[in-house]
């Protein structure tokens, strides 16, 4: 170990000292690479949102487990690259039991049996904190591999050394009537005052003080408060993850949508759609007005019309073609090379496509 170590430097110091000859530039003038600078910089809080609808259907075209898993992990990543606040996966080929509890008997594998739960499960799970898996997460075959996927070092994602106003804990069992213990994933467990029951995810935003407590090691107290979990992102401007909910057909998508108000506005995508273009195009498009809550809805193997031919709710409503249920029916990638984009790969084209929108409405 020592020796890979003073190798790595010694490189270093080799790469340092010919670039140093080559070009005449001063060490103390060359760029460290080492370490990530594009770290998340709050700057206002944001009470506006943005979230992703997605068929669980897509886990069954994946042929193996290492490739579901991949494919969540892929869904992961976008998510977070493009701080989606909310991912709703749904149903397109009829009811589903929308719960994030297996499907099937027991702690069974859901790969197969009920994708919807397993998609679920493994957003859920990589959205979480690391240092709070354990304590979430039993062990369970659908994540058997998901170690294996990349981090999403997302802005909750914190180590013991570093320090937020916010943070993800769980309440440890035994809470009384001087308050609840929580970890944190700092040296000792965070108190907070309210009585709250054990194996409980809260949201906590740290006192007055409790930096320095958390650092000194002759502190045994770390106070702090539970707040909603939404308050990093409006009162912070952090982005704090996402939140995923299941729905069991694409109309329970906007029924049971938990936002004050309902999504105001929703695009759907579609090969047969208009050119993604066409929303920054002229007056009235969705550039030009200021959204609450955002819905962006990505359809599976056989598109969102088979969703819509499937949902009992939208047939009684007399819906005849996909493009009804949405405000704007776009195609996100006009002229495409390949007969198919896959979904996971539709969520990478079509946030970035879409960013200029989210952008706009800061």
């Amino acid at each position: 170990m020592g020796r890979g170590e003073t190798n790595a430097k010694k490189r270093k110091r080799q790469a340092e000292a010919k670039i140093y000859s080559s070009n005449g530039t001063s060490r103390s003038n060359i760029m460290d690479t080492s370490k990530p600078t594009a770290i998340f910089k709050p700057t206002k809080g944001r009470d506006w949102t943005v979230s992703v609808a997605l068929p669980g259907s897509i886990i069954s075209n994946a042929q193996s487990h290492d490739l579901r898993t991949a494919l969540a992990g892929q869904i992961a990543r976008a998510l977070s690259v493009f701080c989606i606040d909310e991912v709703v996966i749904f149903s397109d080929s009829g009811h589903t039991m929308p719960t994030l509890e297996p499907a099937a008997a027991g702690d069974g594998y859901t790969g197969m049996t009920d994708p919807e739960h397993f998609l679920a499960h493994l957003l859920s799970y990589l959205e979480t904190p690391p240092y709070l898996r354990k304590l979430l997460f039993s062990l369970h075959p659908n994540l058997r591999t998901a170690g294996t996927l990349p981090s999403l070092d997302l802005p909750h994602h914190m180590k013991p050394e570093e320090w937020c106003a916010y943070r993800e804990g769980v309440t440890l069992a035994g809470a009384d009537e001087h308050g609840t213990f929580v970890e944190a994933g700092l040296r000792i467990p965070v108190t907070v005052k309210e009585r709250i029951p054990g194996d409980t995810r809260v949201t906590l935003r740290f006192v007055e003080g409790a930096e320095e407590a958390a650092s000194d090691t002759g502190q045994e107290v770390i106070l702090a408060e539970a707040v909603m979990p939404e308050e990093p992102r409006e009162e912070g401007g952090y982005y704090w993850g996402y939140n995923v909910r299941r729905a069991s057909c694409l109309s329970d998508v906007f029924t049971e949508c938990e936002f004050e108000g309902g999504y105001d506005v929703s695009i759907g995508t579609s090969e047969r759609g208009e050119d993604l273009e066409t929303l920054y195009r002229g007056q009235g498009g969705p550039a030009q007005e200021k959204f609450k809550h955002l819905l962006i809805v990505f359809g599976g193997v056989a598109g969102l019309e088979m969703a819509v031919k499937n949902d009992i709710e939208l047939q009684k409503l007399g819906v005849m073609e996909a493009k009804e249920v949405f405000d704007h029916w776009i195609n996100i990638c006009p002229g495409q090379g390949s007969r198919t984009i896959r979904t996971e790969e539709a969520v990478w084209i079509g946030l970035m496509g879409l960013r200029r929108l989210v952008v706009g409405n800061k």
